[in-house]
């Protein structure tokens, strides 16, 4: 299976990012199996980047994952459900949160989903409203590699620039 890590430079040694709150499924190495979304994150983080003076390109990282799931701890969110917004808001709310996974698989809450995840986690929506409001959006996939063990599985392939690919 091939990954995908949308980023401003290349990431051939993948690391665990442990000092960004408000990750979906704490810390981890996030990659997702569809390559437009990592082309959309590579440019907003490159334009982000631009805006404070930083520079950098939109670069998509390729990744292979022979998915030897026998070695490792797997939760695969397959939609968003209670399970998986308990989760969210665990490791969005909670500065340190640690899961036993090795890997958490599901949905990636967008701005969209993070508006809702935020609604719940300030007490103004019920879980099973906001259940009900995510039916209704289109929700991409992320991996999230959560140990060294699991970032050991894969194998880095090479990156290109997307912005090249849009002039």
């Amino acid at each position: 299976m091939i990954l995908y890590h949308g980023s401003t430079v290349e990431v051939s040694m993948p690391k665990i990012i442990t000092s960004e709150l408000g990750r979906d499924f704490g810390s981890a190495f996030y990659t997702t199996d569809i390559k437009e979304q990592a082309e959309r994150w590579a440019r907003r983080r490159a334009m982000i980047n631009r805006k404070r003076g930083l520079g950098g390109i939109a670069i998509v990282n390729e990744y292979e994952w022979n998915r030897d799931i026998s070695r490792l701890i797997i939760m695969e969110f397959k939609e968003a459900s209670f399970e998986w917004l308990d989760m969210v808001v665990k490791c969005r709310s909670t500065p340190g949160y640690k899961h036993n996974f090795d890997i958490v698989m599901g949905k990636i809450a967008n701005d969209n989903v993070g508006e809702t995840v935020t609604y719940v986690i300030q007490g103004i929506m019920r879980k099973e409203d906001a259940i009900e409001r995510l039916k209704f959006e289109k929700i991409n996939n992320q991996i999230a590699f959560c140990t060294n063990k699991a970032l050991s599985e894969l194998k880095y392939c090479g990156y290109y620039d997307c912005e090249e690919m849009t002039k």
